[in-house]
């Protein structure tokens, strides 16, 4: 199979999951095509916009550190291979590969539902997690600026509120990221894969290069916000090596605190990424995918609770072990923040703030 350039998945097939009917493109018809129009194009990248009831998610798994998030895009045009939001593109009957990174869904009215659900009287605060799904920093945020609402709106009402992206277009934002750190009331993780650009290219290939994602954290730490850089995927055999580099360069910017997440290949991403391995690293592929079976029981993926998150094994004690010793000698801890969920004043539907 061929690598598409600027794009992650290698195939567009679609998910079998739900039992949809298999798409395959006619050859002669392509044959045609092409033969009049001349070779097809690479895949361009649509917007649907999308008009839900709500835009607040809550959820009540053991597994990740926050309860609530807001997602202002379905689909990322970043076109990470390893994404574990792909097999949602399959709810739409799209598939996870290379439909979830050219055929996007913008919710514009983002802002204006979550101001509806935080000015109810039942409400109470905890902090909103952005980035949980699809990067809330994406290229079309560029147009749409939800997420920039979605932030005025945490400002305005003194919402605690958390961001993870691996784009330095969150700066766009500093502005209301310095007012809402000094009232203590959000947090940026920016996650670095490895500082090679040409395999970032590979792997996330319309992603801010890393050298500009370092850049972002320094400029971050210099202006006061709290920030903690994510080595994340940790991805054997590819980005691995990166891990201790990552930490020094990040600690050199004024970052102090870190975590790391080894891949996850849930449903349809581990066959879209065994597709990528055989297009651009053929000789390794059966190495990294026994690594990561020898963490996940046997596994491409383990999607239990309580042990998805916590690979096992002597692989899984290395690596760990690897990012203890380096966070130690570098002085770095892990994200310690805890954001004020206090100042919460609550919002009227007519964009004033209620009095009581």
């Amino acid at each position: 199979m061929d690598a598409i350039k600027g794009r992650g998945a290698v195939t567009g097939a679609a998910s079998a999951r739900f039992n949809l009917h298999a798409r395959e493109a006619d050859g002669d018809w392509l044959d045609d095509a092409e033969a009049v129009d001349g070779p097809a194009r690479h895949p361009a990248t649509t917007v649907t916009e999308e008009h839900p009831r709500s835009i607040l998610s809550f959820n009540k798994s053991p597994d990740i550190p926050f309860g609530r998030s807001v997602n202002a895009y379905r689909g990322c045009e970043h076109g990470c291979i390893y994404c574990f939001a792909r097999p949602s593109h399959a709810y739409h009957d799209l598939s996870p590969g290379l439909d979830f990174e050219t055929k996007l869904f913008a919710k514009p009215a983002a802002a204006r539902l979550l101001r509806e659900t935080l000015a109810k009287r039942g409400y109470n605060p905890a902090p909103i997690a952005m980035g949980t799904n699809t990067d809330p920093y994406q290229p079309i945020e560029n147009t749409y600026r939800i997420t920039r609402e979605v932030l005025e709106l945490c400002l305005e009402t003194r919402h605690p509120v958390t961001i993870t992206t691996k784009s330095d277009r969150v700066l766009r934002d500093l502005d209301l990221l310095v007012e809402l750190a000094q009232r203590n009331l959000v947090s940026v993780g920016i996650s670095v894969t490895s500082l090679d650009p040409k395999l970032s290219q590979l792997l996330e290939p319309r992603a801010s290069s890393p050298a500009k994602r370092m850049a972002a954290l320094g400029r971050l730490a210099e202006a006061g916000v709290p920030a903690h850089v994510s080595v994340a995927p940790v991805i054997p055999a590819i980005t691995d090596s990166f891990m201790e580099a990552i930490l020094e360069e990040s600690a050199a910017r004024g970052i102090h605190a870190a975590t790391w997440i080894m891949v996850r290949l849930p449903h349809e991403v581990a066959p879209l990424f065994r597709e990528w391995l055989t297009a651009h690293f053929p000789s390794r592929a059966d190495k990294v995918m026994a690594t990561i079976r020898s963490m996940r029981g046997g596994r491409d993926n383990d999607p239990d609770f309580f042990t998805r998150m916590k690979p096992k094994g002597v692989w899984a004690e290395l690596f760990r072990s690897r990012f203890r010793l380096a966070a130690t000698r570098l002085g770095i801890t892990g994200p310690g923040n805890v954001l004020d969920c206090a100042q919460f004043r609550r919002p009227a539907l007519d964009g004033q703030l209620s009095l009581l």
